[in-house]
């Protein structure tokens, strides 16, 4: 069974949801605490959304600096899945780990609804699970989810296929739609909006979260 982390830093707020969809999947889940340099053998790791750890600086700025986070780095650019959800999408971008930044979204203020998003590419270790073209719905909360890059790496990454899910119906700003991207080898993903919440029935309109669990097993299934 593989076995998938999910990191937990001070102010987590959705570190438990991420824990149980990966259960709901059919993973065994991991809690990793930010203030160990161990991610406990695990296959994948899930920086989930919520946390509020020195945002007052700069969305996962201070979080960047947590000692599991050197060994989080090291093993996604060793080809370890990882997945940044909201904070965690942040976070990968401090870590430069992913390109690009969020600012403060463009109507300056908090939005949470549940978002439309097109499937741009399934070519990554979180989207293999899905079609290219899938519409689907997941649940977005945030204040700075407005995503933003220079024009040279905007068109580096469109050229690269590194878009992996845009908006419907831009809610922040985020330049060219983007709502999730992904580096270059494809191992690495981050997204605004949260498939964790996206993974029952009782508590979400859909269940297009799911995808994203069933597709990292399915690609640790493969590698195995």
């Amino acid at each position: 069974m593989p076995r998938i982390g999910v990191v937990t830093f001070p102010g987590s707020l959705d570190d438990h949801d991420a824990l149980r969809a990966v259960r709901l999947a059919g993973a065994e889940a991991v809690p990793l605490w930010h203030g160990s340099d161990s991610t406990e053998g695990v296959d994948a790791i899930v920086l989930p959304g919520g946390f509020s750890y020195g945002d007052y600086l700069r969305c996962g700025a201070i979080a960047r600096f947590s000692p599991v986070m050197d060994t989080v780095i090291d093993a996604a650019r060793k080809g370890m899945p990882v997945l940044g959800i909201c904070n965690g999408f942040q976070l990968l971008c401090e870590a430069h780990l992913l390109e690009g930044a969020m600012i403060r979204n463009a109507n300056q203020q908090f939005i949470c609804r549940d978002e439309r998003l097109r499937v741009e590419t399934i070519d990554t270790t979180w989207t293999c699970a899905f079609a290219k073209g899938d519409e689907i719905t997941i649940v977005l909360k945030n204040g700075e989810g407005n995503f933003q890059a220079s024009p040279e790496t905007l068109r580096k990454l469109e050229e690269n296929d590194q878009v992996v899910f845009r908006y419907l119906d831009n809610p922040n700003g985020s330049a060219n739609d983007i709502a999730g991207i992904t580096n270059e080898r494809g191992n690495v993903v981050g997204l605004m909006p949260h498939p964790e919440h996206n993974v029952e029935d009782l508590t979400s309109p859909s269940l297009d979260g799911q995808k994203f669990f069933e597709s990292v097993i399915s690609f640790l299934g493969t590698r195995v």
